[in-house]
């Protein structure tokens, strides 16, 4: 069977929900059996979001093979069963740095190098290379950004072209788009949808099926409109209304049969589909949960809702697992540093400290974390959170009470943290840290033990600095046990507290391997204590 490429784009307005749609459509159609991966397309010159600022672009996603990635591909991977590479994410950056690296080497054979065909081909090359390696049935690209925009356009060209190239019945073009309900004038509109169809269409690219988001539900006379004037079989135009929960958009669709829609399409005839787990085990709970409890995430990036979406997933997933509503309370460091900890997490359950780079705000996540180790509130540490777990125990337990990270100090008296010999050298930041999924030794006797349930595991990595072992004897002897090491370096990658009832943080990022029916352990044994927190 020839391999399936379904192209994801967006018209109207940004942030209209691409990349969970794509996610949603991976998941019905691995519940027909079919192999999915997905792609994104992101048309920023950037090579990858690595160095890019959180309040830019939200979180930094990484993969198993160590990329800096678009969020979106948390998506796609917490939706679905693929495991993706460095390959799935393609930013402009990346195709223009290649073709001019290949016209510098003589490849083109002084040829003049152009947008087309050069920089098209060079798109069509890497859905072609992920689509072969992957050994997918179906390839979902989502091109990033919204029609009419001058960067997406070099993409959506090759998304054109891929129709002439592969066939028809080998190619799915979706566009999603807004409906918007006009209050005042008690009307649906769907001249904005109709526009931004008339864009794509001027481009070359005739979608065929459209997916409307929208406040309110769609008439058949609406559906018959858009269906007349954008030149859409009317059970091709799905409505995506506003959801409780992320995850009831599968079954949102799997109701419309947009499965079968795009079945039809490819010609492919494939066995039933069955979301009854995902709806009574993800979706019931997600929805009518019997406990509730209240976490603070305590960060340096908390006004953009989108720099911590994997962490306020993981959180979802483990309140899953433990068939509660997790409430997710944001609270800038910094405002702890102005307020103290008291004021504001005296109410909450738990408390989780995540990563971040820069001194801005740390002292306001020391100060939280002290506070949850002197009163007893379960506390989750990841990446920074972890560092800053070690500063605050060194100064408070310890009596180092200048100790820091060189990171944050570079002259501090007692370096707790700091770079591994092989970082000291380092000039360029981009790709430069320790990243991807690296193996982890965890102590038989530990907490984290009785959580992981295995002697060895392997999680995801994003960070330059480390635990500084000349001071773990010092620290083991105050009550800090070191319970997970990367054995091949001696790497400390997870601390915790004995009498405490939950005190473990980690220098990894768990929250990149959390899904909504498969929970990390580390996040549903951390909910799980702050439910049992009285």
């Amino acid at each position: 069977m020839a391999v399936k490429i379904i192209f994801v784009t967006g018209g109207v307005i940004s942030s209209l929900g691409k990349g969970i749609t794509s996610a949603s459509i991976g998941k019905i159609l691995e519940s027909r059996g079919l192999k999915v991966t997905l792609m994104k397309f992101d048309p920023y010159i950037n090579v990858d979001p690595g160095t890019m600022n959180p309040y830019q672009h939200g979180e930094v996603y990484v993969t198993e093979d160590g990329a800096e990635t678009d969020l979106d591909l948390g998506h796609y991977e917490r939706f679905t069963s693929s495991r993706l590479t460095r390959f799935n994410n393609v930013t402009t950056g990346q195709v223009y740095y290649e073709v001019i690296s290949k016209e510098r080497r003589g490849d083109y054979l002084g040829k003049t190098i152009q947008v087309i065909p050069h920089i098209t081909n060079e798109i069509k090359d890497r859905i072609k290379k992920v689509a072969h390696v992957s050994a997918a049935d179906v390839v979902i690209v989502e091109i990033g950004g919204t029609v009419g925009d001058i960067e997406s356009l070099p993409f959506l060209e090759a998304a054109r072209q891929f129709r002439l190239d592969a066939g028809y019945n080998n190619t799915l073009y979706i566009h999603l788009t807004l409906v918007p309900y006009i209050k005042v004038a008690g009307e649906i509109k769907t001249k904005p949808t109709q526009h931004s169809v008339g864009t794509l269409r001027e481009i070359g690219i005739q979608p065929d099926i459209l997916i409307c988001r929208t406040e309110k539900v769609l008439s058949d006379e609406i559906k018959e409109k858009i269906s007349l004037f954008c030149s859409i079989r009317k059970e091709a135009v799905i409505e995506a209304k506003d959801v409780e929960t992320i995850y009831q958009l599968p079954l949102v669709f799997k109701n419309q049969i947009l499965d079968e829609i795009i079945l039809g399409h490819f010609n492919l005839i494939c066995k039933s589909s069955n979301l009854a787990d995902w709806e009574k085990n993800v979706v019931e709970r997600a929805l009518n949960p019997k406990d509730k409890v209240k976490i603070a995430v305590v960060g340096k990036y908390i006004g953009l809702q989108d720099a911590y979406k994997s962490i306020y997933e993981a959180l979802i997933h483990a309140g899953i697992a433990n068939n509660a509503k997790v409430e997710i309370e944001k609270i800038d460091s910094e405002d702890i540093e102005k307020c103290g900890p008291e004021k504001l997490l005296k109410d909450v359950r738990g408390i989780l400290v995540p990563g971040g780079f820069g001194v801005r705000g740390v002292e306001g996540k020391i100060k939280a974390i002290r506070f949850a180790r002197e009163n007893n509130i379960p506390f989750l540490g990841l990446c920074l959170g972890m560092q800053c777990a070690v500063i605050e125990f060194a100064r408070n337990c310890c009596g180092l009470k200048s100790a820091n990270s060189s990171e944050l100090n570079a002259s501090t008296q007692y370096p707790v943290i700091s770079l591994i010999k092989e970082q000291k050298n380092i000039r360029n930041l981009g790709g430069t840290m320790r990243l991807g999924t690296y193996p982890c030794k965890v102590s038989k006797k530990s907490r984290a033990f009785k959580y992981y349930g295995k002697e060895l595991i392997h999680e995801r990595h994003r960070h330059r600095y480390e635990f500084n072992n000349e001071y773990k004897k010092l620290l083991e002897n105050k009550g800090i046990v070191f319970s997970g090491i990367y054995p091949k370096k001696n790497l400390v990658e997870i601390i915790e507290l004995k009498d405490h009832p939950f005190f473990i943080a980690v220098q990894f990022h768990p929250e990149f391997q959390s899904k909504p029916d498969n929970a990390h352990p580390l996040f549903k044994g951390f909910i799980q204590a702050a439910i049992e927190r009285v």
